[in-house]
């Protein structure tokens, strides 16, 4: 069977570390940097990423800000501008960034706190922090940056949780979408992202309203709820939810957070989430790459890892500018916005197509070039910023990332 040509991509970063400390994993021990310290090693490490690949071109940096406090929030870590700079090296480059909504992301508090700061948002009164964020993505010359804002909101990790009081968490996400898009020169593009499964409340629960979303991300790990992929994709608020969710709404689909958890080093999984992701074309893609979850720089997981390496190796192609992937939905001066209407209609499911093979094929007669082409990423160890320990109850500040596309997929 010819080797598939897929969509390719690399993230560089750690990311995630509160889905590790709360499941008790945790990688190798390393010098964690002092407080207000953002490596920028992520960009720095997409010449050696290409090499493992082949010589497969980054297209794609998908990065994080810390959530400790509102300062940071407003982008004053320099690490941005290593990010913006790579950025602007290529048109056809895309720039992902994920935004808490909170400060104290990650200090565990109550749900009745949590319901007090997030009526106070809905009030407006933390508008200045996201304008200030806005206005210096446009002056570092990144004013079509995707912000993943408050992800896995369905969940109980971070500050930013919807459970709590789903009216107010939708009123706030306006607010902000409102307040940055407000800046003149932005063209944003927001992206809802839960995580897989109910949680602690359906994500559709959480929904803020179409003005307001440009796409429907989900981060997803090899993990209950679904043993198998297929139970992953039916389960209920898994796989086929979004897809057909997303469709329903005429949003693109993105997943931002992917990769192996619990069940180990299971290929299989990561030959149907590639096709998954084939089939469905999101606009982007990052697989986390720290232990347990990774490809390259864990090597707990051959199996996983040559799969991934054989699908998106050697591919030099062209591809499209993101900007003529998905343009951003304009946003009227919102009210606050009334619970998320459920979807009727669902996409039909696609007929799939075998497996590729895990071992790295010969290069096959070059196809024609694919019209609609998705990025796929990985996220890489930022080296002295390993140490989970010194970060419990706080931000996990400089979580960067790589990705690439690759045009000419198969579906």
């Amino acid at each position: 069977m010819p080797h598939r040509r897929r969509l390719t991509g690399t993230r560089i970063g750690t990311v995630a570390a509160a889905l590790l400390l709360s499941a008790g994993a945790a990688p190798a021990p390393a010098p964690v940097p002092a407080p207000g310290r953002y490596d920028p090693a992520g960009v720095q490490r997409m010449a050696e990423l290409s090499r493992r690949l082949g010589g497969t071109e980054p297209r794609v940096g998908h990065t994080y800000l810390p959530g400790d406090v509102w300062s940071n929030f407003e982008g004053a870590p320099r690490f941005l501008e290593s990010w913006a700079a790579w950025r602007r090296g290529a048109d056809d480059r895309m720039f992902v960034l994920n935004v808490p909504m909170l400060e104290r992301s990650e200090d565990h508090l109550p749900d009745s706190a949590v319901r007090r700061l997030l009526r106070a948002g809905a009030d407006g009164r933390f508008d200045h922090h996201f304008q200030k964020l806005a206005r210096r993505l446009v002056r570092l010359g990144v004013p079509d940056t995707v912000i993943v804002l408050g992800w896995e909101m369905n969940s109980v990790t971070y500050t930013h949780r919807c459970g709590p009081d789903p009216e107010s968490w939708k009123a706030y996400w306006n607010r902000i979408v409102t307040a940055m898009r407000s800046v003149p020169g932005q063209r944003f593009r927001f992206d809802f992202a839960p995580k897989r499964g109910v949680n602690a409340i359906p994500w559709t629960e959480c929904y803020p309203g179409d003005e307001v979303v440009d796409i429907i991300g989900m981060d997803s790990y090899d993990q209950p709820p679904g043993e198998t992929f297929d139970e992953q994709v039916t389960a209920p608020y898994g796989l086929r939810r979004q897809v057909e969710f997303a469709a329903a709404h005429k949003k693109a689909i993105s997943y931002p957070e992917w990769g192996l958890f619990r069940n180990g080093d299971n290929s299989e999984y990561m030959r149907r989430m590639l096709e998954w992701m084939d089939r469905h074309r999101p606009l982007y893609q990052t697989i986390t790459d720290y232990c347990p979850h990774g490809v390259w720089q864990c090597e707990d997981n051959p199996e996983s890892a040559e799969v991934f390496r054989s699908e998106l190796f050697g591919d030099r192609d062209p591809v499209p500018k993101p900007a003529e992937l998905t343009a951003p939905t304009p946003v009227p001066t919102p009210t606050k916005p009334a619970p998320a209407e459920e979807p009727v209609p669902a996409a039909p499911t696609p007929k799939p197509t075998p497996p590729p093979p895990i071992s790295v094929p010969p290069r096959p007669t070059k196809p024609a070039p694919d019209p609609h082409p998705s990025p796929w990423c990985v996220p890489l160890d930022l080296g002295d910023w390993g140490n989970w320990d010194d970060l419990v109850n706080q931000w996990l500040s400089g979580r960067d990332a790589i990705c690439v596309r690759r045009p000419g997929a198969a579906p």
